[in-house]
């Protein structure tokens, strides 16, 4: 009975880790050629979402609904299926989200890099993802340079996250000073705060950009700003082309083609 019940559980088990090491590659079908996917393992919750989404036919017949030539094109929004020229799309979902799964600086938006759309930081300070769109990044190649600057900037806003964190700490005599309208005393916790974030700012050295993302951004392309803030989860292996010929179509005003770019997802036999 035991060895039966262990059987059962087998079963159950198998199939299902097979699946998700198997079956880890999606194909994409559209007017201008397919795009095929690799899903990363590290990444689990969002490739096997994915997998499940594209095995249901849910990405059937949905469009590319916002498309910015340079940066990425957008789909996933179930509310795009059929939908007419002027309806404003970007906020459908299947009615969950993800968590985050942001694996850097192994994975980062390079040319092809697949990733999860979601709601800014101020409404969602966890980086949930949508529990459907995603979007290809096109990008564009920067020069060493642009790179250098991306470091300073990228420093800038580490230093800035440090300060805003003592200064959380002293929210509520923020307020009160600030709506006292006493300014001297504003400036005096100013300087207070500072003085205690000094350390760790001290401590702070200059972030470097990984030579891999150095090198990626500098030849093929790709998006560096929004490095550690989303969360990618697979690859274009074949057809980067096609990103190239979506990410040039003529778009309104909301970045939506005119000619709706529509979608399959399949599952690759591969």
């Amino acid at each position: 009975m035991k060895f039966l019940k262990l059987l059962f559980f087998l079963t159950l088990i198998v199939p299902f880790t097979g699946c998700a090491q198997k079956q880890n590659k999606v194909v994409i079908e559209t007017i201008y050629g397919n795009i095929v996917i690799k899903l990363y393992d590290e990444t689990p919750l969002h490739r096997d979402n994915f997998i499940k989404l594209a095995s249901s036919g849910f990405y059937d017949d949905l469009l590319f609904h916002r498309v910015i030539k340079d940066f990425m094109i957008q789909g996933g929004d179930p509310n795009s299926r059929n939908a007419a020229p002027d309806v404003p799309l970007g906020s459908g979902d299947p009615g969950y989200k993800i968590d985050a799964e942001i694996v850097y600086p192994k994975y980062f938006h390079k040319k092809g890099a697949l990733a999860a759309a979601r709601q800014g930081d101020q409404s969602n300070p966890q980086k949930q993802s949508s529990g459907s769109q995603f979007y290809l990044v096109q990008g564009k190649v920067y020069t060493h340079e642009d790179m250098d600057q991306f470091e300073r900037v990228m420093t800038d806003r580490q230093r800035q996250s440090i300060m805003m964190k003592y200064m959380n700490q002293h929210r509520d005599a923020f307020i009160k000073l600030q709506q006292s309208g006493d300014n001297e005393a504003l400036q005096q916790l100013f300087e207070q705060v500072s003085s205690e974030a000094q350390p760790e700012l001290d401590a702070l050295e200059t972030i470097k950009i990984p030579e891999e993302h150095r090198t990626a951004y500098t030849t093929i392309g790709g998006t560096p700003h929004l490095d550690n803030a989303y969360t990618v989860f697979g690859e274009v292996v074949e057809g980067l082309d096609v990103i190239d010929k979506i990410a040039s179509v003529e778009t309104n005003e909301m970045d939506r083609p005119i000619q709706n770019v529509v979608m399959k997802v399949k599952i690759s036999k591969e």
